[in-house]
């Protein structure tokens, strides 16, 4: 019996020991480098680590990210704005690369400004309920007070998700809440906006999960990377002419139409054969009326009972485009004519290309946002068939481009217009 008895207390403490390990926080942040992090959209210098600290250097606007998803949970981490007036975040419940136009992802924003300390609030498409009413009718939740120590040194947050809901506590006292938070699982990151902000003891204690479903959940990591690091313009081919036109503004490259080079396309350094491309891109420059072609869609473009071709007006912002693998012929149009962007132009307007080709190269409706609006194109190459998708909405499916190279670098196109490009990034499918 004294045996049976002993056997049961070494069960009871060994139960009691892996409760406790489990109710343990374990470092999301480990002191010495990176690694669990992923640099979502800014240039490696941005993020660096110094004597146990996340040294941001706020510039440019982007994130820093989880590698891992995470839905409920006890975050704790410090931080200290270097400069008064100081701007960062942390987001919770992150999507893994950057909204549509924006330098940051679908998230909650749990702001940390000098002077804010506490605010918390839901960006680009994601949705939450503040515990309290904002003056201004806004959706997002102010602090009950100002807990923040001044410029220079530590805070501390500790956030609690739970089941869709989330705290915030600075500095040892809950400030805010918010309610009904979709995604109510995802990436946690850390924000660059603009000035220094360190971050250290970062450290997670997980809960048990409850298996959303996929409505209220971020989107997965599909293993892309950025192109462009809103710093400089590393990774592309410096030619001269091109100084001062293609130019690094922030998140946003953006290029007046005005190059001297020779070759006035900015091309990757890179070759890359089979791969998915998303590109976010805009006209800025206000529009003009334009008499532009009416294109049929077979690829052809229609005429009058004169046999004259038939015009339409619009508002015309400009033009641009995509090269594929060093190829012009391969350019996905960026413009305002009725029949949409994604037109391939090359094989479209090649009359010794198959009616399928041509017809397949011709964009199957009108996707675009309205003028000036930003958009987002993600193109996928796969031996020689393209497909691409436009604000969420095939434009082009499979089209066979006969000749394409297997591989080459991608340009972003010179047409002699204003043009402005963000959140290029890649997955390489080879």
């Amino acid at each position: 019996m004294k045996k049976f008895i002993f056997f049961l207390m070494g069960v009871a403490c060994c139960t009691s020991g892996l409760q406790a390990a489990g109710d343990e926080f374990v470092p999301l942040f480990n002191g010495r480098n990176l690694d669990g992090w992923a640099n979502v959209n800014c240039a490696p210098e941005t993020w660096t680590v110094r004597d146990g600290t996340i040294i941001c250097t706020g510039v440019p606007t982007g994130v820093l990210r989880t590698e891992k998803q995470y839905e409920n949970y006890v975050l704790e981490l410090e931080w200290r704005h270097m400069k008064k007036g100081g701007n960062a975040g942390l987001f919770i419940h992150s999507d893994p690369v950057t909204a549509v136009g924006q330098p940051f992802t679908r998230s909650i924003e749990l702001q940390i400004m000098d002077g804010n300390a506490g605010d918390m609030f839901s960006i680009h498409g994601a949705t939450m309920t503040p515990d309290k009413p904002h003056p201004k009718g806004w959706v997002r939740s102010f602090p009950s007070e100002d807990r923040m120590n001044p410029t220079g040194q530590w805070n501390h947050y500790r956030v609690e998700s739970r089941n869709g809901t989330a705290s915030l506590a600075v500095n040892g006292k809950i400030v805010t809440r918010g309610y009904h938070l979709n995604p109510r699982k995802g990436y946690i990151c850390l924000e660059s906006e603009g000035s220094e902000v360190h971050f250290r003891n970062i450290r997670i204690r997980e809960l048990p999960g409850t298996n959303p479903p996929a409505d209220v959940v971020a989107q997965d990591d599909k293993g892309f990377r950025c192109l462009y690091n809103g710093l400089d313009l590393r990774g592309f081919k410096q030619v001269e002419g091109n100084e001062g036109h293609w130019r690094a503004r922030n998140w946003i490259l953006d290029y007046d139409g005005k190059s001297q080079a020779e070759d006035k396309n900015l091309w990757t350094e890179q070759q890359f054969g089979n791969f998915i491309l998303i590109v976010d891109w805009r006209l800025p420059d206000k529009p003009k009326i334009d008499n532009v072609p009416v294109v049929l869609p077979d690829g052809s473009e229609a005429t009058g009972a004169d046999g004259k071709p038939l015009t339409v007006a619009v508002m015309d912002a400009g033009d641009s485009g995509i090269y594929l693998r060093d190829e012009s012929k391969s350019q996905i149009n960026i413009w305002n004519w009725p029949v949409g962007s994604g037109e391939i132009w090359g094989y479209r307007k090649d009359m010794n290309m198959p009616p399928e080709v041509r017809r397949g190269a011709t964009p199957i409706l009108n996707a675009d946002n309205p003028v000036g609006r930003w958009n987002r194109f993600e193109i996928t190459a796969i031996g020689e068939k393209v497909t691409i998708v436009l604000n969420g909405k095939t434009v082009i499916r499979e089209a066979r481009l006969p000749g394409l190279p297997e591989r080459g670098p991608i340009a972003l196109q010179h047409h002699g217009d204003h043009v402005q490009f963000a959140n290029i990034y890649i997955k390489k499918l080879d």
